[in-house]
C-alpha cells in the first residue's frame, strides 16, 4: 500500500520490532481504495502465518462501478510448509532450495478430500458458504511462499472489478493466475443449480515437471444453502500450457484499468494521461539464476545481492551518518563480478520512471514497490530494447503494485515519483528475497527534508549506529524465551497491532 517512509515496516526504513514490544502504525489512507494484505517483511515470517486483510472501501461521494455485492469472501491462498519458518531460513543459509511445498492452503486450511488417494480423512477444510441467486466479492490474495497459483470456482464465471487499489475492465474469466503477492477481486453470481457443492481451486502454475506437484493443490467448497450434496468427481482443468504457451502472459495483457470509472477520486482513472508523460530515468534490472558469492548462493538485481545494514537507509541520512550505504546501485545490468553490497538506486523526486525487470531466471518471478502503485505498460519474451516502446499499452494498463515477470521475458512499468521516501523494490518470492533480491529507490527532496515527506514519528524505534537514541520501553519477556520463540512473537504483535489500527481506520 502507499504510505509515508517511516511507516513502510521493511528494513531500509524501521528498525524491528524487539519481542515483547509493540509498536503502532499511524498513515492516512488517501488515495488508494481496494483489497491488500499486510505481513511482517523479516526472517520469512509470512510463511508462519503473519498476514491478514486490509479492505479499503470508497467514500460514499464516490460511486463504485458495479453494483453493490450481497456479500463480502477474503480468501488467503498460498503454498505451505511443515518446516518453520525458522527451518526454511536455515535450508536458504545452507544453500538450499526449498523443495515443493507440502500443500497449498486456502484461508489456512488443507484441502478437501476431492481424491481419497491424495487427501486423506479429517482435514479441516475451507467452507464458503451462500446463497442462491446472490453476487459476492471474492477477494482474492496469494500470500505464499514462492509459488504462482491458478484460481477458479467451478462452473462459475468470475467478474474482474479490481487489482490491488485499481478498478479494471470488467472481463470474465474461468481462472486466473495469481502470482505470489499478488491481490484481485472478483464478482461472483450464484447462478447454477446446486445439485452439489462446488470445488474453489488454487493449483500450482510455472513448476519443474515432477509428478509430485500434481498431489499439491489447494481445495475449498463453495456451499450453496440449499445444496443437494457433497461435491465429487475430478477438479476443473487448470489452463494446459502445452496447447497455448503464451497463455498466462495474454491473460495477464488482459488485465486493463477501466479507464471510466473513479477510485479513490470522483474523477476517473483514465484522466492521468500517463502515456502522454516523457520518461525522464530508465532503470534496468536483470534478475538470474542463483549466483555464488563468498561462497554461498545467492540472488542478484544487476548482479548485485542487497544485504541489510545494522543501521536503516532512511535513519541513517536523517542523522547524516555516512557508510551505511551507497547510493550507487548501476541502472543497467553489467557483467560485473556478483557482489553483496548496501546500495540504492538514486531516483528523481518528480521524476517520471520507466523500470523494466528482465528475468534471466527459468521461474516467474513478482516484483513489488513500496509507497507506489506504476502502470503495467508492457511484457513479451526476450530481451528487452528501447524499441519495445512502441509494443507498450499508453492508454489502459493496470495500474497496481506487484507485477510478474515469466521465465525468459521482460516487464515495464512506469511510476510517477511523488513520494518522498527511501522506497522497497523487491521480490515477492519469500526465498529470493531472502536471499537478495531486492534494492532500495531513493527518491529525495531537494528541498530538504520536513518540505514534502511526513517528519519522522514520534515512536520510531532505534537500532544499529542509532541504538543509543532508543527510550526503554515497559515490556515482558517470557523466560523461555528464544530466537524462535521471540520471532513468533514479533509476527504475533506486529499482526495484532496492524488488525486494531485496520479496524480502527476502516470501521
Amino acid at each position: 500500500m502507499r504510505m509515508n517512509s517511516w511507516q513502510d515496516g521493511v528494513a531500509g526504513t524501521n528498525c524491528p520490532i524487539p519481542p515483547g514490544w509493540n509498536w503502532t502504525y499511524q498513515f492516512q489512507l488517501k488515495d488508494q481504495i481496494g483489497s491488500f494484505f499486510y505481513f511482517p517483511s523479516l526472517g520469512l515470517q509470512r510463511a508462519a502465518g503473519g498476514f491478514g486483510p486490509v479492505t479499503v472501501n470508497n467514500r460514499a461521494v464516490v460511486p463504485v462501478p458495479f453494483g453493490h455485492p450481497d456479500g463480502d469472501v477474503t480468501l488467503f491462498i498460498g503454498d505451505w510448509y511443515t518446516e518453520s519458518h525458522v527451518e526454511l531460513r536455515k535450508m536458504l543459509d545452507d544453500g538450499k532450495d526449498l523443495g515443493i511445498p507440502d500443500g497449498i492452503l486456502i484461508n489456512g486450511k488443507g484441502p478437501y478430500q476431492y481424491d481419497n488417494t491424495l487427501v486423506p480423512e479429517g482435514l479441516q477444510h475451507e467452507i464458503v458458504g451462500v446463497e442462491p441467486g446472490k453476487t459476492y466479492r471474492f477477494r482474492v490474495h496469494n500470500v505464499g511462499t514462492s509459488t504462482s497459483l491458478n484460481f477458479r470456482i467451478q462452473s462459475h464465471n468470475m467478474l474482474l472489478v479490481e487489482a490491488e487499489g485499481t478498478y479494471t475492465l470488467q472481463q470474465n474469466y474461468t481462472n486466473l493466475d495469481i502470482h505470489v503477492g499478488q491481490s484481485y477481486s472478483f464478482l461472483v453470481t450464484m447462478d447454477q443449480n446446486a445439485s452439489t457443492d462446488y470445488y474453489i481451486v488454487a493449483s500450482p502454475r510455472f513448476v519443474a515437471n515432477e509428478p509430485r506437484w500434481r498431489d499439491v493443490t489447494g481445495v475449498a467448497i463453495l456451499q450453496y444453502s440449499n445444496s443437494k450434496g457433497r461435491a465429487s468427481g475430478p477438479l476443473p482443468d487448470a489452463p494446459n500450457d502445452v496447447y497455448y504457451k503464451s497463455y498466462s502472459m495474454d491473460q495477464a495483457k488482459s488485465v486493463r484499468m477501466n479507464t471510466t470509472s473513479g477510485a479513490a477520486r470522483p474523477n476517473p482513472q483514465g484522466s492521468f494521461h500517463y502515456g502522454s508523460i516523457n520518461i525522464t530515468q530508465t532503470f534496468v534490472l536483470k534478475n538470474e539464476l542463483p549466483l555464488r558469492i563468498n561462497g554461498k548462493l545467492r540472488r542478484t538485481v544487476n548482479r548485485i545481492s542487497y544485504s541489510s545494514p545494522e543501521t536503516p537507509l532512511r535513519l541513517a541520512d536523517l542523522h547524516n551518518l555516512t557508510g551505511v550505504y551507497k547510493a550507487d546501485f548501476p541502472t543497467v545490468p553489467s557483467n560485473a563480478p556478483p557482489r553483496m553490497a548496501s546500495s540504492a538506486l538514486n531516483a528523481s523526486y518528480k521524476g517520471f520512471l520507466e523500470i523494466v525487470f528482465q528475468n534471466n531466471d527459468t521461474d516467474v518471478q513478482t516484483y513489488h514497490l513500496d509507497g507506489y502503485s506504476f502502470f503495467v505498460v508492457g511484457m513479451d519474451y526476450g530481451e528487452w530494447t528501447p524499441d519495445c516502446r512502441g509494443r507498450y499499452n499508453n492508454w489502459d494498463a493496470v495500474f497496481r503494485s506487484t507485477t510478474q515477470v515469466f521465465p525468459g521475458g521482460w516487464t515495464a512499468v512506469l511510476v510517477s515519483l511523488d513520494n518522498v521516501g527511501i522506497w522497497n523494490l523487491r521480490s515477492e518470492k519469500l526465498d529470493n528475497w531472502y536471499n537478495g533480491q531486492e534494492v532500495y529507490v531513493k527518491v529525495a527532496d531537494p528541498l530538504g527534508y520536513n518540505i514534502t515527506e511526513m517528519i519522522k514519528p514520534d515512536n520510531a524505534l532505534y537500532c544499529g549506529l542509532l541504538k543509543d537514541l532508543q527510550k526503554p520501553q515497559i515490556h515482558q519477556v517470557s523466560n523461555k524465551s528464544s530466537a524462535q520463540a521471540a520471532d513468533r512473537r514479533s509476527a504475533r504483535v506486529l499482526a495484532m497491532v496492524l488488525l486494531i489500527v485496520a479496524a480502527v481506520i476502516f470501521s
